[in-house]
């Protein structure tokens, strides 16, 4: 498959929107998303004679795009980013907090979160990798993983509570 260009095409035609996708979740814009994509694909045709065809495809080449994008992520200079919540008190959840939100307004919510809180959160959450896997590819503890995890609960919580709480005063208010 490495001299077809024509197989090589279908198959970035078939798979690039979703790994798009993946990359936009790792990346800090959407230039970076490309390039990571760009890279990506280079790695999937240069590494498609290991495909053992066990499980999907799809699945293998995504294993490969989140991987260049952790190494991107590790050679950034931003790997070490680590903001507080300023006396962050823990409230209950609201259970209809996220009822009024889309899922585009989730993943905004998720893109604005520190790069490091980011990364963790979508390793772990969305692509399901378990904290031992995560510290091995981030080269950190699994504790920092699961600190980095719990800080991006927490921001995505008081970012996701606070415009609810508004929207419900202003219901009282009426």
């Amino acid at each position: 498959m490495r001299e077809d260009r024509t197989a090589q095409q279908a198959l970035f035609r078939r798979y690039a929107a979703p790994m798009l996708g993946v990359c936009r979740r790792y990346a800090r814009h959407g230039m970076e998303a490309e390039d990571l994509l760009q890279d990506a694909f280079i790695r999937v045709f240069n590494k498609m004679h290991t495909y053992r065809g066990e499980g999907s495809l799809e699945g293998w080449i995504r294993r490969l795009v989140v991987n260049v994008a952790i190494r991107n992520y590790r050679k950034s200079s931003f790997q070490r980013e680590e903001i507080g919540l300023p006396d962050y008190e823990r409230e209950g959840q609201d259970p209809t907090a996220l009822d009024h939100l889309s899922a585009e307004e989730i993943r905004g919510e998720i893109d604005r979160l520190p790069e490091g809180y980011r990364v963790v959160f979508n390793l772990f959450a969305v692509e399901g990798y378990s904290h031992r896997e995560i510290a091995e590819l981030l080269d950190c503890t699994e504790s920092t993983s699961r600190s980095q995890l719990r800080k991006a609960r927490l921001a995505l919580q008081a970012r996701i509570e606070k415009p609810e709480k508004k929207r419900h005063e202003a219901i009282r208010s009426r």
